[in-house]
């Protein structure tokens, strides 16, 4: 029997529990941290978009000689903000399971369900850009 499989079947102590309580709480708020960014960072560039789309209705004129304009600046904005979020859920599930090949009963995440909603928001976002709607 390996020493994985002890632990698997040994019932924890009450030191070690709590600080495998903290361990998974602190990987939750660390997600939690990186939705919030990447929501952040995706309606911020959404919305800067939606200004700039209503300013050049109303006539206001840009100039064209610009690099990044705002169209192009709000995409960037919108991908920095879905691959964070991206590289967050996975670096967050690879952690999880690492916790998970050593003790039993580690729960479903919800902040990892919260990442693929706001991740779904993020490629609305981005394909109405894209697409000009």
């Amino acid at each position: 029997m390996d020493n994985a499989d002890e632990k698997k079947r040994t019932p924890l102590d009450t030191s070690t529990r709590l600080a495998y309580d903290r361990t998974l709480l602190a990987h939750e708020r660390t997600l939690m941290a990186w939705v919030r960014t990447a929501a952040s960072l995706i309606t911020f560039g959404f919305s800067i978009y939606k200004f700039f789309q209503l300013e050049r209705g109303m006539g206001s004129k840009f100039s064209t000689t610009q690099v990044v304009g705002p169209r192009q600046f709000a995409m960037m904005m919108i991908a920095i903000g879905i691959i964070g979020l991206a590289m967050a859920t996975i670096q967050h599930r690879g952690q999880l399971n690492q916790i998970r090949r050593d003790y039993d009963g580690v729960p479903r995440s919800i902040s990892g369900w919260l990442a693929a909603l706001v991740s779904v928001l993020g490629i609305v976002a981005i394909v109405a850009v894209i697409f000009r709607l």
